[in-house]
């Protein structure tokens, strides 16, 4: 038992010097290609797209949320829980987004607010404040406000464009304000080469690491059916998934795998609410 607690104590020291490094790795979940691939997508947007570009809530059809569990490589102390909520008014759309993850020893958590809304049929907009907190009991405990924002450019019926900003400015981290919030940037591309098949590329420059390239596609099939698929450059992954509509409800079983790390399982719930009559 001794030895057991020394282990885990060893790795919420390993985990603060990763987490520290790059800061607020919800942010960058391995999953987050898959929840948030649509959001160059006008024909198919769901309550999660906004998580990748706030502007893509302007879009969405229906109010819904959706809700995402991933055991990253297959590990219990890194998995992570997502939650995304979207509400269609007059006045704008409005989102909330909570995540989870980590376990006893080091654990971190988000919250954000978001609205977007469309100026015209050529551009929609959006921003999102976030609250991040991470905790390692009895070594480090720190918090920070910071927020995002994207557009969305419809250069044609099926041609959408946009750039995706997260953390521009500030996010420094406990009272001392030695860690800073990763900060990046984005720019996306999405075609709906009909109402059922969709194609996307993003690159992304974040803060102290590399240029990633992640392209995927997702093809609405038969209905009922869905599938995701894609990979990113950064890591040399490949991630997939395939989903089941049920009336308002889609369940999706989807994985990511690294080529050094292994497999993260996932599941993904989306929930639609029903329009008044």
């Amino acid at each position: 038992m001794r030895n057991f607690k020394v282990l885990n104590s060893v790795f919420a020291l390993m985990m603060c010097g990763v987490f520290a490094a790059n800061a607020q790795q919800l942010r960058y979940s391995v999953a987050l290609p898959y929840i948030g691939l649509n959001a160059y997508s006008t024909k198919q947007t769901d309550p999660l797209s906004f998580t990748n570009n706030q502007a893509a809530l302007a879009a969405i059809k229906q109010s819904g949320f959706g809700a995402f569990g991933e055991r990253r490589f297959l590990l219990n102390e890194t998995t992570a829980y997502g939650l995304a909520a979207a509400f269609k008014t007059n006045k704008g759309n409005f989102g909330v987004q909570a995540n989870y993850g980590g376990f006893s020893n080091f654990n971190e958590c988000k919250l954000g607010l978001a609205y977007a809304r469309s100026l015209g049929k050529a551009l929609d907009v959006g921003v999102q404040f976030n609250y991040y907190r991470y905790s390692i009991p009895g070594f480090s405990n720190a918090a920070a406000v910071n927020f995002e924002a994207g557009i969305i450019l419809h250069l044609s019926e099926k041609l959408n464009a946009g750039i995706h900003v997260f953390n521009p400015i500030g996010g420094n981290l406990g009272k001392l304000k030695d860690e800073k919030l990763a900060s990046e940037y984005e720019l996306g591309l999405g075609y709906d080469a009909s109402d059922n098949f969709y194609i996307s590329a993003e690159i992304t420059k974040e803060e102290d690491k590399p240029v990633n390239i992640t392209g995927g596609i997702q093809y609405h099939f038969l209905s009922k059916l869905f599938l995701r698929a894609g990979f990113l450059s950064s890591t040399g992954s490949a991630f997939a998934g395939v989903g089941v509509g049920f009336n308002n409800l889609r369940l999706d079983v989807a994985v990511n795998n690294h080529p050094q790390l292994g497999l993260s399982p996932g599941l993904l719930l989306i929930v639609n609410f029903k329009d008044k009559k």
